[in-house]
């Protein structure tokens, strides 16, 4: 089965430090993956990098086979650690931008996802909660039929409550011939949706291994693990 993400010996420095050391794994379609480490690790840097809004200093990255770039934009939809919508937005104005924007567009999903989220389209951005803000990027994000989904802390300083549906969602409106790629520091409340875990330590990769094949080798959560790893960070 060809792989829709494959990163290879990808690397990035800035001025001052190296954000990515030689990172390379492949994703193949129907897993939702967690990109995990703790603030300053690479994550998203990494998930720039793949996304295609920052070039690595070497190293590359493909989708589907075809190296980042206008190619892979149109079947990779980036849900970043900062919303993109404005604040003189409704709801209906943000799904209004992503149909004129992206040709892949699903707005009977969007609409079917508004209503899970509890939001609704007369709602004014402005006004939204953190968790309902994030509920919006996520709807918005996964009403795009693309193959790569790449979350960028999507339940960061969020409520319980909120990170609770977020997850519910992700489940719930997931394609199973795609695959999602999700960055995150907050195991605890999110690894019971992960197939598969990515450490990252440092720009460098520590561990990438199935959840199920981890807890039965380990006998320890993900959670547990991930401290021990990071436990000096």
């Amino acid at each position: 089965m060809e792989s829709i993400l494959q990163v290879h010996e990808v690397t990035k420095k800035y001025r001052s430090k190296q954000a990515l050391r030689g990172v390379s794994f492949k994703l193949g379609a129907g897993k939702i993956t967690g990109l995990l480490g703790s603030n300053g690790s690479g994550k998203s840097t990494l998930m720039k990098i793949i996304a295609g809004l920052t070039q690595p200093t070497s190293g590359t990255v493909s989708v589907l086979g075809s190296p980042v770039g206008l190619e892979s934009k149109a079947v990779v939809s980036f849900m970043p650690d900062r919303p993109l919508t404005e604040s003189w937005m409704k709801v209906r104005d943000a799904l209004q931008f992503y149909r004129d924007f992206y040709v892949d567009f699903d707005n009977d999903k969007a609409v079917r996802m508004l209503e899970f989220m509890k939001l609704k389209e007369s709602d004014s951005v402005k006004t939204l909660s953190k968790g309902m803000n994030e509920r919006l990027q996520l709807t918005l994000a996964l009403s795009r039929r693309a193959s790569l989904y790449l979350l960028d802390e999507p339940i960061g300083g969020v409520d319980p409550v909120a990170r609770t549906r977020i997850l519910d969602a992700l489940v719930e409106f997931y394609e199973e011939d795609s695959t999602i790629l999700i960055s995150t520091h907050l195991i605890s409340d999110i690894e019971r949706i992960f197939d598969d875990v990515i450490f990252i330590k440092e720009g460098e990769i520590v561990l990438h291994s199935e959840v199920e094949d981890l807890r039965l080798r380990e006998g320890k959560s993900i959670i547990e693990l991930f401290r021990e790893v990071y436990a000096e960070c």
